[in-house]
């Protein structure tokens, strides 16, 4: 068995600067948890699956990403869970609400996957930047630095992300690419 998760990936210039305000809080607030996988936007949280039945995994979210058209993320300053996470905060788009909800859907009836907490806790899109290892008073500290920082970025999401851990940390798996109309 090992743990997967499904997300959006920003594109390689987001992700430096993401990567970049993970290292500050590794260096400023001793949190570095989050540098344990690429900045993302999770679909589907981490779920066990047979490595034997990886195929199957790979190629229904490669059936359902061939389905789906571009996303446009917006990402727009900074928020938080208090009192242990703060990201960068993604705008709550219909598009990205429905890809979400359209992906548990799927991976429930197709592959057996079912996320208890997403069905009692709404989908709040995010990227992570501290957790976890975040002290309270590390977090206080943080948050009067971040709450009103400015950031703004957009893209386009186009593909699917299958992450696997690998009792250290994420790393990409396997891209699944959306259809665009020249597929």
């Amino acid at each position: 068995m090992s743990r997967f998760f499904v997300a959006l990936l920003p594109p390689q210039d987001i992700q430096d600067y993401a990567n970049q305000i993970k290292q500050y809080f590794a260096d400023r607030y001793a949190s570095s948890n989050a540098l344990k996988s690429p900045p993302h936007i999770t679909l589907q949280p981490p779920f066990e699956w047979e490595n034997t039945s990886l195929p199957l995994l790979e190629a229904s979210l490669e059936e359902f990403a061939s389905r789906q058209q571009p996303v446009f993320i917006t990402l727009r300053g900074f928020d938080a869970f208090a009192p242990r996470v703060i990201y960068i905060n993604v705008v709550r788009s219909q598009e990205l609400l429905t890809l979400q909800a359209d992906l548990m859907i799927y991976i429930e009836s197709n592959l057996g996957v079912v996320d208890k907490v997403s069905k009692t806790r709404p989908f709040a899109p995010h990227i992570t930047v501290a957790f976890r290892d975040l002290k309270k008073q590390n977090f206080k500290a943080a948050w009067t630095e971040f709450q009103k920082r400015e950031l703004d970025f957009e893209f386009s999401a186009d593909k699917l992300t299958l992450l696997l851990h690998d009792s250290k940390r994420w790393n990409i798996k396997r891209e699944f690419d959306f259809f665009s109309g020249n597929n």
